[in-house]
């Protein structure tokens, strides 16, 4: 029995990337309810290896065009629509055994808030006396949205740390609701009284995140842990497509490199540590800082050094020769590089800056010591040229880096989203927004933003290729069936050879039958003009 659960839903998706599920977030609200003196557990109903295929939701019927045909080769994207997780039957026996009086849903991501729904009405069902409360990035954007659904009590808007504290002893004493940061709950004529977004405003005092209650086996990589570290919120740049920039709710705050570094050393304290991911926003903004907070990880890993990443991508103009040097030898081994966009006008509309000189230093810099890099684009934004993308891809093409290809999803509370609304190009339903969903159909149209993925996929292929030695394949036709028994690496080769044939994408099933996967002929037109072109390095 505890006084409060906090549950990290399962998620419904085409896939599912482990490594960037651990609940950091409601172990560090778990560490400041227990401040105040509440027991607190965490569900993480994520921590499975179970899963099972589902069928999507109706709205996203068309994507059977898409996905709808298994593949075998190395430029296939996804097939089944799977629920990754525990049951909601499960989640609610654990509910009904936690015995909380206090139960919190995070609910991140707009497209999972269907699931995150399910949730409460699951733990309202198995607990009917518990207080249901959802957090996170979705309800804090979308409330009413949220408080739509009745099986939901409360809302927390903002940071939980500074929230769900104050309410559970609000809750526990009976006073005014109204008094809790963050909070949203219906008045009593129906309407809504919604507060502002809760904010940690010093957040070096929040206490080292819980992490003794998150399944950290599970989580593991070759035996080793994995730590997910957030050393600062929000970010000084004002993208219009993110909803966490300077011009958000969140501002920008940096925490010292003593209070980052003191909870490093309390999550790897008596574990093998093999991988660390900074989830920040924007992890080098301040190159002293930084400088500093590298040298504190090298101290406290010495030799041992764990593999250090920053998934959510670095701003090439602040990496120096320095900073990359000194990422190498604290324990990064690829640099997650954000470009957006080579193309002057789109980064007008995504108002981003031009980096592509500082990303080309960046990559020299990378190459230098060692580091691989990969390097992130946007494909399929409202008013976004497909051919200026192919452009993009292009740009990659001719640089040491492999290409990430992001395709455009409306994050609520960003300036792109209130820009899709109000040209009434927003998906139908919440599930669909997200990047396996293709949700935009306008200038970039749902199969140019899938082409520009597979485009994507078979440039990495042929990097792939070059960097073991293997040369390209000439050009060839191939029939309606290959061996699938060779690797998979024999299948991409034929059907590559293929494509710079001919310029179609194909797939192979699992019993090498050949089809053509569903693109736009004028992408990849493009896309071998440029190649004829331009060398790979």
């Amino acid at each position: 029995m505890v006084d409060i659960l906090l549950i990290q839903p399962p998620i419904a998706d085409f896939y599912h990337t482990a490594k960037r599920t651990i609940p950091y977030g409601l172990a560090s609200i778990a560490a400041a309810a227990s401040l105040k003196g509440f027991s607190v557990a965490i569900f993480d109903a994520v921590a499975t290896s179970k899963s099972r295929v589902i069928t999507p939701p109706g709205e996203m019927d068309d994507l059977v065009s898409f996905y709808g045909r298994a593949d075998q080769s190395p430029f296939a994207l996804f097939h089944h629509y799977r629920h990754y997780g525990y049951s909601l039957e499960h989640i609610g026996r654990q509910v009904k055994r936690s015995g909380a009086f206090l139960v919190g849903i995070a609910s991140l991501f707009t497209a999972y808030s269907d699931v995150a729904l399910a949730v409460a009405r699951m733990a309202k069902t198995s607990l009917p006396d518990c207080t249901v409360v959802l957090g996170g990035h979705h309800p804090t954007a979308l409330p009413a949205a949220v408080m739509a659904e009745p099986a939901v009590d409360l809302v927390l808007r903002g940071e939980g740390e500074a929230g769900l504290p104050a309410l559970a002893a609000t809750l526990k004493s009976d006073r005014d609701l109204a008094g809790v940061p963050g909070i949203v709950f219906r008045n009593p004529d129906g309407s809504l009284h919604v507060s502002e977004p809760a904010l940690c405003r010093d957040p070096d005092q929040l206490p080292v995140p819980a992490f003794q209650l998150i399944r950290r086996k599970f989580y593991q990589r070759s035996g080793r842990d994995s730590i997910v570290v957030t050393a600062g919120r929000g970010c000084p740049l004002k993208c219009s497509y993110c909803a966490t920039g300077a011009k958000s709710w969140m501002g920008f705050r940096k925490r010292s490199v003593d209070a980052v570094l003191r909870e490093i050393r309390a999550a790897s304290a008596g574990r093998r540590v093999g991988f660390v991911d900074f989830e920040d926003e924007n992890l080098t903004m301040d190159r002293q800082w930084f400088l500093e907070l590298m040298e504190g990880v090298r101290d406290i890993f010495g030799d041992s050094s764990p593999e250090l990443r920053a998934m959510n991508g670095l701003f090439p103009p602040t990496l120096t020769e320095a900073v990359v040097r000194a990422m190498k030898m604290a324990g990064f081994k690829t640099l997650n590089l954000s470009l957006g966009s080579a193309d002057a006008g789109q980064l007008k509309r995504f108002n981003r800056p031009d980096v592509r000189d500082a990303f080309d230093r960046a990559l020299d810099y990378a190459e230098r010591e060692g580091l691989s890099a990969v390097g992130y684009i946007i494909v399929g934004a409202p008013d976004q040229n497909p051919l200026s993308s192919v452009d993009d891809l292009l740009f990659l093409a001719r640089r040491n880096v492999l290409a990430g290809v992001s395709v455009f999803y409306p994050a609520p509370g960003s300036a792109d989203y209130e820009r899709c609304r109000d040209l009434g190009l927003l998906p139908a339903s919440f599930a669909c927004m997200r990047s396996t969903a293709l949700p935009i159909d306008q200038r970039t149209s749902r199969t140019d933003s899938v082409t520009l993925l597979r485009l994507g996929r078979m440039l990495n292929f042929m990097k792939h290729l070059m960097a073991a030695g293997v040369p390209i394949p000439q050009p060839a036709p191939v029939g309606n069936h290959v061996d699938p028994s060779p690797d998979r690496q024999q299948v991409g080769l034929k059907l590559l050879a293929a494509f710079l044939w001919d310029g179609g994408i194909r797939g192979a099933e699992p019993d090498g039958t050949v089809y053509g996967h569903r693109v736009s002929a004028n992408l990849c037109r493009r896309f071998l003009a440029g190649l004829n072109e331009d060398s790979i390095p």
